[in-house]
């Protein structure tokens, strides 16, 4: 069952359309709101935005099983990340713990994309709250809920391509 999702491009369509509406709405909270994002929101987007391009790829590659295999382990890399920064996100606003975050992307020169991307990739806060989303949720809850739904899709996928490969078609790809 898990296979013929994770050969299908539906899958990948769905990360993409979350994706899309996730930085759509942190645009929205940005611009529309003015409320402006934190480096871990910035951080948070980047991750965003690599599941975006992913998807893209994905969707060109997952016909194939070492594409496929590519597209999972990625993804499943994304969203550990993605998670890593969701929970720093919500125990800096929870008080759980003690950091302080500047202004500073803390990005290379060679992927500055907060000064590439401004609009999209700019620190204009420091960290410390998230915003309500509905029904008395912050941002940094929603994140959480977010996160672990993408390392268990993504885990469950990987896992799926992993076991429905014989040894003998592994070398045939």
């Amino acid at each position: 069952m898990f296979d013929k999702l994770a050969r299908s491009g539906g899958y990948w369509v769905v990360l993409l359309a979350l994706g899309l509406a996730m930085e759509a709405i942190a645009l929205f909270f940005q611009y529309g709101l003015d409320y402006g994002p934190c480096v871990l929101c910035i951080h948070i987007r980047i991750w965003v935005a690599a599941l975006i391009l992913l998807s893209l790829v994905a969707l060109l590659v997952r016909k194939r099983w070492s594409g496929r295999l590519f597209s999972h382990l990625a993804g499943f890399g994304i969203a550990i990340g993605f998670m890593e920064r969701a929970w720093q996100t919500l125990a800096v606003e929870r008080g759980w713990v003690e950091g302080a975050c500047n202004l500073d992307s803390g990005l290379p020169d060679w992927f500055a994309l907060d000064r590439w991307f401004p609009t999209l990739f700019e620190v204009w806060e420091a960290c410390g709250y998230t915003p309500e989303l509905l029904f008395g949720i912050t941002m940094a809850e929603g994140l959480i809920v977010i996160g672990v739904g993408l390392l268990l899709g993504s885990l469950t996928m990987l896992i799926s391509t992993l076991l429905n490969r014989t040894p003998r078609k592994i070398f045939h790809s």
